[in-house]
């Protein structure tokens, strides 16, 4: 064999050696890399475990805990009616002004516990749906009869302008309603003049999108994304005087999401807020539709 051909077969053979030798370091560098991706996976695993173990712990103490504070709260409620209503004998006007504000307190308890009790029903995926056929003429009807003693005591008007010329929904009413109400409720709080609007207008073939409109104080456009967040709050004098858990805006757009749709609000400090769910007319195909 001629030296050139021999050191040439010398120099792959080293190559070749060479490259085994890199090879297999690669290779016990991604059997290293395999081992630590494994063990974060299972470590992965333990947390979302625990994330969960965590979650249905929390759930379940806001549900005990909602249906625990039922009771009391329903007895201060109806002794406050009784005292009230004078049946064990008359009050004098500060009697009266002091009852008031205990049954108040307990009102507004009361509704921080139902808002707690369906936020552990939503995360515990309790919550069902039960859509049905039906006229906003109905909805609208219902929840002008809700806010007339509310509003008789106010100096705003509650405004619901009628849905003429729009169809029938297939949706659930119960979630729609209590939507709405959040969103008046929340406006006739933070308004202290002029007036609260309800209103339904076509979004488009298939949406619908109701509005909740005010004349009230008005969101920076800073807040305007955190608005809808779980315990989420505007700070401002009129929200450190009227309280509240922070959920009903939450509770609103979890619902509206059950629902197929979504929530947003348009708003100008001083100028008013305009608070709007869109859901589809239908929220499953219905055999017999009858719009």
């Amino acid at each position: 064999m001629p030296e050139s051909t021999a050191l040439d077969a010398s120099a792959a053979s080293l190559e070749l050696q060479q490259l085994r030798d890199e090879t297999a370091a690669l290779r016990a560098e991604l059997d290293e890399t395999n081992q630590g991706v494994l063990a974060l996976y299972a470590e992965l695993d333990n947390q979302a475990d625990e994330l969960r173990q965590a979650s249905d712990l929390k759930s379940r103490f806001l549900s005990y805990m909602s249906h625990e504070f039922r009771t009391p709260l329903g007895s201060i409620l109806s002794i406050a009616s009784l005292l009230t209503d004078e049946l064990d004998g008359p009050l004098s006007p500060e009697q009266h002004k002091q009852v008031a504000f205990v049954s108040s307190s307990a009102r507004e308890l009361s509704d921080m516990v139902d808002d707690l009790l369906d936020l552990a029903k939503i995360e515990a995926g309790r919550i069902s749906i039960s859509p049905a056929w039906f006229d906003m003429l109905d909805l609208f009807s219902a929840l002008r009869g809700m806010f007339r003693p509310i509003v008789d005591m106010s100096s705003v008007d509650l405004i619901f302008e009628e849905p003429v010329g729009l169809p029938r929904l297939y949706t659930d009413d119960k979630k729609l309603a209590q939507i709405l109400r959040n969103f008046i409720s929340n406006s006739l709080k933070f308004t202290q003049r002029g007036e609260v609007r309800v209103s339904a207008k076509m979004e488009s073939d298939t949406e619908i999108r109701f509005a909740v409109s005010d004349t009230g104080i008005g969101i920076p456009a800073e807040l305007h994304g955190t608005l809808f967040e779980d315990f989420s709050q505007v700070d401002s004098p009129l929200q450190k005087r009227l309280r509240g858990t922070g959920l009903g805006l939450s509770l609103c757009k979890r619902f509206a999401a059950l629902l197929g749709g979504c929530v947003g609000v348009e708003s100008e400090p001083g100028v008013g807020s305009t608070f709007f769910v869109i859901i589809p007319l239908a929220i499953a195909a219905e055999p017999g539709n009858d719009t």
